[in-house]
């Protein structure tokens, strides 16, 4: 084999020596321009191809070059920068004669400013840059998924990519093991200042984990590219019923042969929701109402090394840390009546105080190789720790209809930590073949998850173990994972196809004092997920692409533990260890008109579709589980566009009109038809004297969410400004969220003979106030000319 790959690299060498592409370059008087940067990019994705520095005589040359779409981008200082898209067809292309236009200003020090677009539509995945946003200022992960194009966040804190949940989330690339809570917590404790950008990525292709029927997200964090020393320091204060603080410092020191980068950020103070369910089974209501105010002290950190060995091997280690410590006070009141009575027969009165600590570790290291003629090799060694302590205290009382007299006191102490231990091995290698790219990889993963759950009755005022309604579950898995994928362009066309294998074998064992059937179960399945994209790019204005790809959705951990958790007095929670995956088969066509305005179409259908849902058992009793209801048919019309109307005035706005079609697989669920409009835009206006000013809003229509609950109408509005001082470094931000409190949910569901009428939301509407400092040197001189520049340009991309 590897005698194969040398004479494979070695031939491929011996096609491509000699073509090149070279030109001189003139300023406008006709004088050579010397020492400016010529850098060759690929036009599909922008990687860096060749780089060089013009000679004295303004002369350059790139050598070695394949037949493909280029960019040529040339800069240098006191000059426009020059950009000119290439379709190299071999051979020596002359471009004779290029003439820098010389700027006006003649300054001693240039700062150079690269500000993004608020979103980049890719042949691949959409961007939306975080730093682009002023209305981001003090906003989390969570708030700023609202404003990413074709998502939308469901009344349970759900995330729903084009109409469709199941979706995987990733950080830096790597798959987060968190879920569920778990997932909405450390997102809602990572803050905008420790994000660079979010990628939504519809449809994978094989390289990915099959994993998530809407796609990937994922969030990268922020790594400076800059040579030498810099960083940022970030204070916020955010009002809502409560005032919380966060904080966060970043800081990157990058040299010629290493790149050390750290990054620490927190968030301490309360936050308050609500929840009001009207619950109607066996002829009986219970009109429950809870507040709760949760009270967080979070803390994130991440520190890495990247060496470089040379040009084209790199060395890397990283780690990410998220640590929680939060308490909980939830005050929840019931009244218990008959139907189509007023009278209350009894109340319940419950506070329940919950203090759960966390804390989630995930160490990597990489090793990576790249050259310029298409071979590359990447392997990652991945280890996380998750653990969670959760110990919550239940006092329930039951009170006359009149609240005068109490009937019954129970209390109960649950204990419930968790264990998740996850290692993975993955290694993708790519080289040029057949005019293409082909790429081939494996991953194996292990994860072992172990949840302990004692239930305590207190007796005179001690805790007693009852051990009929205690258990611990432990859950292994293995997923074995391969990949064959394969690239091409030619004129106009682009073509991707791939095959991937995953075979998944997994163990539940619940232990437990009481017998059951399903304490015990065993899996072993291998499943193939093809995927292919087809673009056509006829002119530079159009680009049309057609993707297909085959998706599952395993169900969380949590959601297969057969236990019974006690959430309240009247409320149970229990998973099914028979729950099935789903699978989703998508097929999307898009259109993009001059790389801005994207318009896609897309129909999914997935099997075996799970929804958590709320069962009756008895007259009282209701119990929260999940279970494999419909299948469910998917339609969805997006429409993204970001727009400079003027040199001082930039929009934004996202659409997605979705048809969701249920077909019932269970007798008990109520098949639903829904239509649902998402929709996002964001208007910024850039005001003399470095102020900015932004105004941005969305809002959904009514909708599904988990397949049962027919939600209401929702949306908000926001307002932010900026100010930036000391040559830009200095930047102050305050910004108003959901102004007229229009974001909590409202909704109906039906699964038998139980109806539920609900409403609930959290403190939305805040007053934000953050200070940004960055430090470090970002300047160019202008009379900085010397050769070795273009090796600090590499360093820079990370070549």
């Amino acid at each position: 084999m590897k005698k194969i790959i040398l004479f494979s690299a070695f031939f491929s060498c011996i096609c491509n020596f000699g073509q090149s592409i070279n030109g001189r370059l003139i300023d406008s008087n006709g004088q050579a321009v010397s020492f400016a940067t010529v850098v060759l990019n690929k036009s599909l994705d922008s990687s860096l191809v060749k780089a060089t520095i013009s000679g004295n005589d303004g002369k350059f040359n790139l050598e070695d070059i394949l037949t493909d779409d280029y960019v040529l981008l040339i800069t240098n200082v006191g000059y426009s920068d020059y950009r000119k898209r290439i379709r190299f067809e071999g051979g020596n292309l002359a471009l004779g004669m290029i003439e820098l236009i010389e700027k006006t200003e003649n300054l001693d020090e240039v700062v150079i400013v690269a500000k993004k677009p608020i979103i980049q539509v890719l042949p691949d995945k959409t961007v939306f840059n975080v730093e682009s946003t002023i209305s981001a200022s003090g906003a989390n992960a969570f708030d700023l998924l609202r404003k990413a194009p074709g998502v939308r966040i469901d009344n349970n804190g759900g995330i729903i990519v084009e109409g469709k949940s199941g979706v995987q989330f990733y950080v830096d690339g790597k798959l987060s093991v968190l879920q569920g809570q778990d997932l909405s917590n450390y997102l809602e404790s990572l803050q905008s200042t420790d994000i660079e950008s979010i990628e939504i990525i519809t449809q994978p292709s094989s390289k990915y984990d099959a994993a998530g029927n809407a796609g990937i997200i994922n969030l990268k964090l922020k790594k400076s590219k800059g040579l030498g020393t810099n960083g940022s320091l970030t204070n916020g204060l955010i009002s809502g019923d409560f005032v919380r603080y966060n904080s966060s410092v970043n800081f990157n020191v990058r040299e010629k042969k290493g790149n050390l980068y750290a990054t620490y950020s927190n968030s301490f103070g309360k936050t308050t929701s609500f929840i009001n369910l009207f619950r109607t089974q066996s002829n009986t209501q219970f009109d429950q109402s809870a507040q709760t105010v949760s009270d967080r002290n979070i803390n994130n950190v991440k520190l890495g090394y990247d060496y470089y060995l040379n040009s084209k091997h790199t060395l890397g280690v990283m780690v990410n840390g998220n640590f929680n410590n939060s308490f909980i006070t939830d005050n929840t009141r019931t009244p218990i009546r008959a139907v189509n009575t007023i009278q209350n027969d009894s109340v319940l009165i419950a506070l329940n105080q919950v203090d759960n600590t966390t804390y989630n570790i995930t160490s990597n290291v990489n090793y990576s190789y790249a050259d310029t003629l298409g071979y590359s090799f990447n392997i990652d060694l991945d280890y996380g720790k998750y653990e969670s302590d959760r110990n919550a205290f239940q006092p329930n009382t039951y009170f006359d209809g009149q609240e005068e007299n109490i009937i019954a006191q129970r209390t109960s102490l649950q204990e419930t930590p968790i264990e998740i231990d996850i290692a993975t091995i993955k290694a993708d290698y790519e080289q040029y073949f057949l005019n293409g790219i082909l790429g081939v990889g494996m991953k194996f993963s292990f994860i072992d998850t172990d949840n302990i759950f004692d239930f305590f009755n207190q007796v005179n005022d001690l805790p007693v173990l009852d051990e009929t309604r205690s258990n611990r579950f432990r859950y292994k898995e293995q997923i074995n994972a391969g990949y064959i994928n394969y690239s091409r362009k030619w004129e106009k066309w682009n073509l991707q196809i791939g095959l991937r294998t995953e075979n998944t074998i997994s163990d539940g064992n619940l232990e437990s004092i009481q017998a059951t059937d399903d304490s015990r179960v065993k899996r072993r399945y291998t499943d193939f997920f093809p995927s292919a994209g087809l673009t056509f790019q006829p002119n530079q204005n159009n680009q049309f692409s057609l993707n297909y790809s085959r998706r599952i959705q395993r169900p969380n951990y949590e959601s297969l533990n057969p236990f019974e958790d006690k959430l309240n007095e009247l409320s149970f929670q229990k998973g099914n260890p028979f729950l099935q995956p789903q699978y989703a088969n998508n097929l999307k066509l898009a259109h993009t008109f001059k790389y801005k305005l994207t318009t896609s179409v897309s129909y999914t259908r997935v099997t075996d579709f799970f929804a958590q849902v709320t069962v009756a058992e008895g007259d009282a009793i209701s119990f929260l589980t999940t279970l494999n209801v419909a299948n469910q048919n998917v339609y969805n019309l997006g429409i993204s566009y970001p727009e400079d109307i003027l040199d001082w005035w930039q929009v934004y706005v996202s659409i997605n009109a979705s048809l969701n079609d249920f077909e019932a697989t269970s007798p008990e669920f109520l098949a639903i038809s829904q239509e649902s409009l998402d929709f996002y835009g964001q208007s910024t206006f850039s005001i003399p004297e470095n102020w900015q000013f932004e105004v941005s809003g969305w809002y959904s229509s009514p909708s599904i969410w988990g397949g049962t609950y027919q939600t209401r109408s929702q949306g908000a509005v926001d307002v932010a400004v900026q100010k930036r001082f000391l040559n830009e470094k200095l930047s102050a931000r305050l910004a108003v969220t959901d102004i007229f409190f229009t974001s909590p949910w409202r909704g109906t569901t039906q699964f038998g003979d139980l109806f539920i009428d609900g409403n609930g939301g959290y403190d939305a509407r805040r007053l934000v106030f953050s200070l940004t400092y960055d430090f470090g040197r970002n300047e160019v001189k202008k009379a900085r000319k010397r050769k070795t520049g273009i090796d600090e340009e590499n360093e820079r991309i990370g070549n």
